[in-house]
Order: structure tokens, then sequence, then C-alpha cells
């Protein structure tokens, strides 16, 4: 081992504490980057794996009802390399132990082979016999919430008539990965169920003998998207085609592909902030190290050694703190990752889900890591190439303090002597102050930034359920319904208030860009279901136009004021050009709201109903349940509090506990931050601590110096902190937002409280630390090393 390797090594042990958390910085980083990047490659490849094993079809046409022999012509649309017609529908269960009446999607299965498309994955039991038209197949996570096994009977409700059913099966299928039941937003596995049978039972259910109302195609590999659909719907025009969609807009898979983005979303903008943090730290502590041994650097060149081989030397300084803190992290980021993977299974309907990675991930965490400590070690290594023997060998030459000097006279009236030594120090070196408050600062916005996500995810699920929805319960029908309905609910006992609602499945477009969701009638002053302004106050409807959630007319690019096209996809299917008057904050969907009277009479149906919402006597709610269950109008009933539960559940699952995740890692960067700062303060008056030693100042004295400055450096950087975390919690709200969620970006006091609290403790930990090394100081070796 040569010399400069020894040196090396006796450096690291000098600072182990600072090397220690630097690379704790850089290990969360990688582990951040490692952790994301497999779980987008496990999902994403487990997806694409899944999807071809069971042949999920790539296009979904609904119709109303179509002829047999119709889908015998779709094969021949340039671009089709499959097709399959199904009948499908919705059902009610009815479950003994569950008041409220369940919500079933019904989907049919070929009589005597498997399905070309749309597959399903046997988990338990059998497959459906075809001689027998009682049995069906359920989906697993369905059965095992309500612990329905194979062999038992279910009670299922088509159109009216209520029939037993023998379950064979527990399965589970491409399509269903993520479930959740119409209109609604959270998955439950409680409250709603998949139910597969035979094509001839669900062809009698559903009075679709000789018919189908889905068709289901794959596509070629150069098939046109656009225009396969626009063929189809061409084709199911004449019975009833409800619009044809690509697989990206199937409910599952959009969702799916939401968190896929996400995850991608946000390990290109998070890990980079910890690197960058790691690297502000290595330039600092670097820099320093330089500027202590100049009379070194000189005497190693003095000596023989070249400007390149000191150089590698430091570098080399630099390279083991960042590849060990990455090795570091790639194997945290395998375990975290593995962790992640239990509750994505758990959330999301696969069969199965390896954490997997590539050797590139590895790669690409440590060499990004030696990337960013090399981009601020590299800067002081400049330095070290231009000083030359004679220069280093000499002190630098003396700091002008001058400027300072009227500052300092007028503190020193009021000040103790150990206050003006910290004042001076203070003064005398604002850049190095000055970098050490950006250090913390940073370190403090990013806590106060995930803190204010938190809170932004909890703001969420208030505002939506305590302001923009005001009742106990939504009831959802089998159809469109006279609003003599609402009367029939406003009559039952314990009813205290019913507004209708009218809900239409639609495609918005502006342009070339679209939106497949549903148009939302409301009366013309809500008061249980509201669209409400940023301020929270409530917005009435009008006739003559539509409310889009902000969300949606930043997707569609629409202002306040142009026309929007609907078109809808049911009854007449007419096709609206409405103006746009206003947009509200919905902070769950992308909702369009518009005056039910008026979207009736766009739709030419009249008084017309699909659902109300309820506010009710919670003393009378099971009596209200038994009723509403044995109502055959009613298709599904949703309780607040339960959708409420679900979606906080969603919240703390998949890409929202990343934000837990996070928020502890940002209070160990603090941490680290600050910790550095003191050791760094600790290292360079190290003499000057043992000098006033020496000279009869008492250990609590002394240290009162050193921490005195840690103190004045941490309450400057509290405001700096606060801005950055403003700043910072913009860009980390929009990346955990989606489709399915908003998240506001809030930046309360308690917000703002928290991240202080966090470089309080960070500091009191650091500042002992520190003191605990001050007082063991060694006052005749620290005397004996030279300025």
């Amino acid at each position: 081992m040569n010399p400069l390797d020894r040196k090396l090594l006796r450096d690291l042990w000098r600072i182990k504490g600072q090397a220690a958390a630097i690379g704790a910085v850089i290990a969360v980083g990688v582990l951040l980057l490692v952790m994301m990047t497999g779980l987008v490659r496990s999902l994403d490849e487990t997806r694409q794996a899944y999807y071809e094993r069971y042949r999920l079809a790539e296009v979904f046409a609904p119709v109303t009802r179509a002829p047999e022999n119709v889908i015998g012509d779709l094969p021949a649309i340039p671009g089709v390399a499959a097709t399959e017609g199904r009948v499908a529908g919705y059902a009610l269960v009815d479950l003994d132990s569950v008041d409220l009446p369940i919500q079933a999607r019904i989907v049919s299965l070929p009589d005597f082979e498997a399905p070309r498309l749309n597959d399903i994955f046997l988990i338990a039991g059998r497959r459906l016999d075809p001689a027998n038209r009682d049995e069906i197949l359920l989906l697993k996570s369905f059965a095992d919430a309500h612990d329905i096994r194979p062999g038992d009977a279910l009670r299922v409700t088509i159109r009216g008539a209520q029939r037993a059913f023998s379950v064979v099966g527990l399965v589970q299928a491409p399509e269903f990965l993520y479930v959740t039941a119409p209109g609604e937003l959270a998955p439950d596995d409680e409250r709603y169920a998949v139910i597969w049978m035979s094509r001839a039972t669900a062809g009698a259910a559903f009075d679709m003998e000789g018919a189908f109302n889905e068709a289901l195609l794959s596509l070629t590999r150069d098939a046109r998207e656009p225009a396969v659909l626009e063929a189809v719907d061409r084709i199911l025009e004449p019975y009833g085609g409800l619009g044809a969609y690509g697989r990206e807009d199937h409910l599952s898979d959009r969702y799916v592909s939401e968190e896929i983005n996400g995850l991608r979303a946000t390990s290109a903008i998070i890990p980079p902030l910890f690197l960058a943090v790691a690297a502000f730290l290595l330039y600092i502590v670097i820099s320093r190290m330089v500027q202590a041994e100049r009379e070194q650097i000189g005497l190693m060149k003095a000596f023989g050694y070249t400007d390149l081989e000191v150089g590698a030397h430091y570098f080399k300084l630099i390279l083991f703190i960042a590849v060990s803190g990455a090795i570091l992290g790639c194997l945290a980021g395998i375990a975290a990752g593995r962790a992640m993977v239990v509750l994505y299974l758990q959330f999301y309907k696969f069969p199965f889900l390896l954490f997997e990675l590539r050797s590139s991930s590895f790669v690409l965490g440590i060499l990004v890591s030696v990337c960013a400590a090399s981009a601020g070690g590299l800067l002081v290594l400049r330095r070290v190439f231009a000083l030359t023997p004679a220069v280093a060998m000499r002190p630098p030459a003396p700091a002008d303090y001058s400027r300072t000097g009227g500052v300092v006279r007028k503190l020193t009236r009021i000040l103790d002597q150990p206050g003006r030594m910290v004042v001076r120090r203070v003064t005398r070196q604002p850049a190095l102050m000055g970098g050490a408050v950006l250090g913390i600062g940073a370190g403090m916005a990013l806590a106060a930034a995930m803190t204010s996500v938190m809170s932004g995810f909890d703001r969420t699920i208030d505002v939506n359920f305590n302001v923009i929805d005001r009742s106990d319960l939504t009831v959802s029908f089998t159809d469109p319904k006279s609003d003599k309905t609402i009367l029939e609910l406003q009559r039952l006992p314990g009813v205290i208030e019913v507004e209708p609602v009218r809900n239409v499945s639609a495609v918005l477009r502006n342009g070339l860009r679209t939106h497949r969701g549903a148009v939302e009638g409301r009366i013309a002053t809500p008061r249980l279901n509201r669209a409400v302004t940023s301020e929270m106050d409530a917005i009435d409807m009008r006739e003559e136009g539509v409310i889009l959630s902000t969300s949606l007319a930043d997707k569609l690019q629409i202002r306040p004021g142009e026309t929007l096209t609907v078109e809808v996809r049911e009854g007449r299917q007419p096709v609206l050009e409405l103006p746009v008057f206003g947009t509200t904050e919905s902070l769950l969907g992308s909702p369009a709201y518009m005056q039910i009277d008026a979207l009736n009479r766009a739709l030419r149906e009249p008084d017309r109903v699909s659902g109300a919402a309820l506010r009710i006597d919670s003393a009378r709610s099971d009596e209200i349940y038994r009723t509403l269950k044995d109502m055959p109008a009613v298709a599904s009933v949703s309780l607040k509090d339960e959708t409420r539960e679900s979606l906080q559940e969603l919240m703390d699952s998949g890409a929202g506990a990343m934000r837990y995740v996070m928020a502890g890692i940002a209070f160990v960067i603090t941490f680290g931050i600050v910790y550095n700062s003191a050791r760094i303060a600790q290292a360079e008056r190290e003499r000057d601590l043992a000098s006033l030693r020496v000279l009869g100042f008492t250990k609590g004295e002394a240290a009162f110096v050193l921490l005195g400055e840690l103190a004045v450096v941490m309450f400057v950087a509290l405001p700096v902190g606060a801005l950055l975390g403003y700043a910072l919690s913009f860009g980390i709200a929009a990346g955990f937002s989606s489709d399915l969620y908003q998240i506001p970006a809030t930046f309360g006091r308690s917000d703002f409280g928290t991240a202080v609290l966090a470089v309080l403790a960070a500091s009191v930990a650091s500042g002992w630390l520190v003191k605990r090394d001050v007082d063991r100081l060694e006052l005749v070796s620290a005397l004996k090393a030279r300025e």
C-alpha cells in the first residue's frame, strides 16, 4: 500500500462520522432509485405477461344487442387478429350477513371451449360444467372477503329475478386487476363482486339468446387502433353500439397505468434531490479538507507527487464514500422493493408479483451516485491542481474583516465574550455560513414538502367527504327511472333529505383531446353533493352549459367560454355542443356537471333520474338498508363512511404509501445535513477551542462558542427552508396526483412546525454528539496543530 492510500484510510477514519452521514444520504437516493425503478419494471412486465398469457382484449366494444352472426364481420377489419362476443351485465348479490345489496358484474364464458380472449386464472375449484346452468365462478378477492368457498351457494338477482347458484371455482382475471363498482373510485372487495357464468346461462338471464352485448378484439402489431375503433363503431351502430374503446380506457388498466406512471414520475424527481444534497455535502466537506491540508498538499507535491496523483488521492476519498453509499442503497432498495411488492399484491389482483431488477438498475444507481458526488468533488479538485508547493506551504493570506467591524462593534456592547466570538465567526465567513444555511434549509424544505403532501392527502379526503359530499349514502338505479322514484325514497321512514342525480356515460372531446367519463346531472342548487370553488363556496348549476373539474379542464385544455363536444354513449346517443361556463375544485375523479333538467332535455328524456343522494336518520339506518335491499329498482347502495375508508386505504397503499417512506427519509436527511455542518465547524475550530480551554474557559463555555454558531445558522435556515419547502411542495404534490385523485399543495403552520421540529431535533442530537467530542478534546494534541 502506497503512502497516499494509507493517508486515505487515516482521513476516512478521521471523518468517519461525516462520511457515514454523506454515505447515508447517497444510500437513500439510490434506495429510492432502485426501489422505484424495480417496482415500475416489476409491475409493467408482470402486467404485460399476465395480459399476453390470458389474452386480454385490446379493444372493447359494448353494444345494446347484436345478433351472434355480427361478430363474424369484425375479423374483416384491417388490423383485427381475433374477436369474441360475450354477454355482460350487472346484478345484485344477496348475503344474509350484509344489510345492503352488493353490486356484481356478470361476465359470460363460452359453453364448450376456452375463451379466445379475456381468459381466466383458476385459483381454486374447477371450471364450469356446460351441462349444469346453476354453476358460477367467483372473483377470489370478493370470496375471501366474505369467506365463500367452492361448493357454497350464492343468491344473485338479475333483472329483478333472484336465483341461487353454486360457486364451483374462485378465479382472477387480467381485466379485473383493479376492481371497483361503477360510479365509485376506490375498490372495496366486500362491496363488489365479479361473477362468471356460462354463455347459455347469461344469455337467458339477460335475454341475449343468440346475441351478444360486448365484443372483444385483439389487434395485429401493425394495426392502427383509431381506424379499428371507427370501423367497429360503424358495424355495431345499427345494433345500438355504445362506442368502442381501447385498453388504455379500460378502468382496470387505466388505474394500473396511473400507478406505474406515478412511480415513474416520482423516480425521476425524488432520488435526484437526495443525490444533489449529497453532492453539496461532499463539496463542503472536501473543500474544507483541502483548505485545512494546504501544507500537506504542498509537501506531497514537493516530494514529487504530480498534480494528477494528489488530485486522485482526494478523488478516491469521494469515490469511496459514493460507492459505499450506493452499494448500501442498492441492498436497501431490494429489501424495500420486496416489502412494497407485498402491498401491491394485496391491492391489485395479480396472481403473482415478483420484485425483479436488471443489473442495469444497480449500474445506474452506482453510476448516478458517483456522478453526483463527482460533480461536487471536481469543483474542489481544481484548487488542488492550482496549488504549487511554494504557495501551498505558505499560510493563506489573512482575510479582510474590515467590512464587518461596524456590525461586530455594535453587537459587542450587549454580548459577552463567547457571544462576540460567535458573531465574529458568523459575520467574517458569510460564504461558509451561507452554504451551511442552504444545506440545512434544503433538508428542512424536503421534510416540510413531504409533511405538506401528507396533509394534502388528508385534505383531499376531508374536502370531498365533509365539504363536497354531505350525504350519508348514494343510491344507484338499474336504469334511468322516472323522478317519481325520488318521491318513493322520500317517503321512507328515517329519510331526511333526497337529492336526485342523473349520470350519463359520455366521451368529452375538445379537438383531438378526449376523456371517457360521464356527465353528472345535478339539481339547480345542490345541497348534498355540490360543486365548489377553490374557496369552497358552492356553485349553482346553470341550464346553458357544463361545469368541469379543474383537472378535467386541464386535461382537455379547455377554458370557460369555449365549447365542449359531448358524445353521449347511451340511449339515443346524441352529440351535444355545450359551452363551458365554469370550473370546480374536485379532488376525486374528473367530473363534469350539468343541471339535471337541461341534461334530460338534451337527451330528450324528461324527468329521468339514475340515482339519488340521501341524508338519513342514523337511528333508523338498518331499517332503511333492508328496505333498499328489497327494492327491485335499486342497483347499488354506497355508504359514504365505507367509501371514505376504502379511499383512505387506497391512499395508504401503493404510491400513496411511498409518502410515508420519503417523509421518514427526509427527516433522516435533515439530521445528516445538520450533523455534517456541526462536524465541519468542529474540525475547523478544534485548535481555537483547545486554546479557549487553556485560557480558562469551561467546557460549557467552549462548547457554546461552537454550538452558538450552529444555532445561528439553524435559525437563519428556518425561513429559507420554509420558502424552499413551499415551492417544492407544489412539485411533489403534482407528482403524487393522478386521474383518480388530486393532491392539493397545502403548506400550513402544522407542516412548517413539523419541519422546524425535525430541524430542532436534528440540531439537538448533532449538538450533543459534537459537545461530547469537544469535552473529550485532547488539549496538547490540538494545540500542536499548525494553523
